[in-house]
């Protein structure tokens, strides 16, 4: 599980105005919460912020004056059109606690033949330790055929690490691909039933 350390300060201006000028400083604001304990306002690097936010489920050691947490990243708020950071959302944690995260599905190896692979679930819910969060869990389809399946309850998952989510759910299974030729000998035939009925 990566662990990403990150300075933060303790901040007490709030609103749209103090964010500006928070986010024009290459900053991010942020707010801390969990455990029942006050919540707190805080002000994160930006650029070091958007490196460990591109880890699912990294965890964050926050470090400064009057901040020594470690926390899980809720919810991000990105600008729409030009995609920066605007606002981070942080769940304290403590060692040894379960949370339920969602973490992603990975599918390796090629199946037999030309039958494909079709995913409903890309990413699993699952309940684990917060320090020892899995970084996804993978597929191997190698030499499958037309009619494997997996559903969520069949995954293996590492030690410590249970299934949060319907063990019934479909992740995935394999298709026969589907035939290129058959749509337009569809239509062919269809033209061909209205010119006769027009006859």
């Amino acid at each position: 599980m990566s662990e990403v350390r990150i300075a933060a300060e303790l901040r007490d201006e709030f609103g749209k105005g103090a964010a500006r000028k928070i986010r024009r400083a290459n900053k991010v604001p942020a707010v801390l919460y969990g455990h029942g304990t006050e919540t707190k306002h805080l002000t994160l690097p930006g650029h070091e912020l958007l490196l460990a936010l591109r880890t699912p489920n990294v965890l964050i050691r926050l470090h400064g004056e009057g901040v020594d947490e470690i926390a899980l990243p809720k919810g991000v708020q990105r600008d729409p059109i030009k995609g920066f950071l605007e606002h981070v959302d942080l769940l304290l944690v403590k060692r040894g606690e379960k949370v339920t995260v969602e973490i992603p599905v990975t599918v390796v190896g090629e199946t037999v033949g030309s039958a494909i692979v079709d995913q409903p679930l890309n990413t699993l819910s699952v309940e684990a330790e917060a320090t020892h969060i899995p970084t996804g869990v993978e597929i191997d389809v190698d030499g499958k055929e037309e009619g494997y399946t997996v559903l969520a309850g069949d995954l293996k998952l590492p030690e410590g690490t249970t299934l949060a989510g319907d063990p019934e759910a479909l992740v995935l299974h394999v298709i026969g691909a589907p035939s290129a030729g058959l749509p337009e000998e569809g239509e062919a035939a269809a033209e061909g039933e209205t010119a006769e009925a027009a006859e």
